[in-house]
């Protein structure tokens, strides 16, 4: 076999081992997702993500709440100032049907003078109500509404093929650069066993 026969096989060989070695090495992080015993050895094989599935459940969780979305962020999206301003017009349509229909009951003429006064009244008062209302709202939502465990809680429900199709699913082009990697890092290295080979 002359040199560059041998330096070509030590490259195509490198990089073939480097590729399957970084496609196992993505298998092996969701695989095997049920323990396997090696009696012998008392050894019991599991992909990291079945075996650490409820740490990464709670880590994210963390980094989501922590880092991505708060429960502050998610309540001033719901309770902008268009919501508020909706929601005030509504609670004071409301309170004018009511007092309009508890109204009744009293002589028109009377009802004429009084329903200037309840209107202004349902104006100046429902305002600021709702603006209670809404800190109310907040400051219980924040005692009541927990991001962490919420994202933690529905991590651990997914089953484990179903979070492994999801993951590959995210990171699909991240695994093939890892396992285009693999085959060039051991394409190089196979070019240097062979230029050693020939060299000594």
């Amino acid at each position: 076999m002359n040199n560059l026969s041998t330096i070509l096989l030590l490259t195509i060989v490198g990089g073939v081992i480097g590729w399957i070695t970084n496609i196992l090495a993505i298998k092996l992080m969701f695989r095997p997702i049920n323990p396997i015993k090696i009696p012998l050895l008392n050894i019991e094989i599991l992909g990291l993500i079945p075996k650490r599935k409820k740490e990464i459940a709670k880590n994210i969780g963390d980094v989501v709440a922590n880092d991505l979305l708060s429960i502050d962020d998610l309540l001033n999206e719901a309770l902008d100032d268009e919501s508020k301003n909706n929601i005030t017009e509504h609670i004071k349509s409301k309170a004018r049907d009511v007092a309009n229909e508890k109204l009744n009951i009293i002589p028109a003429p009377f009802r004429m003078m009084v329903s200037p006064y309840v209107d202004d009244i349902i104006n100046k008062e429902i305002g600021g109500a709702v603006e209670n209302i809404g800190v109310d709202i907040i400051s219980m939502a924040k005692d009541k509404i927990n991001i962490n465990k919420i994202v933690e809680e529905k991590i651990n429900e997914l089953d484990l093929e179903e979070l492994e199709r999801i993951i590959i699913s995210i990171c699909k082009k991240e695994f093939k650069h890892i396992e285009i990697l693999g085959l060039v890092l051991g394409g190089l290295i196979g070019l240097v066993q062979g230029l050693i080979v020939i060299l000594l």
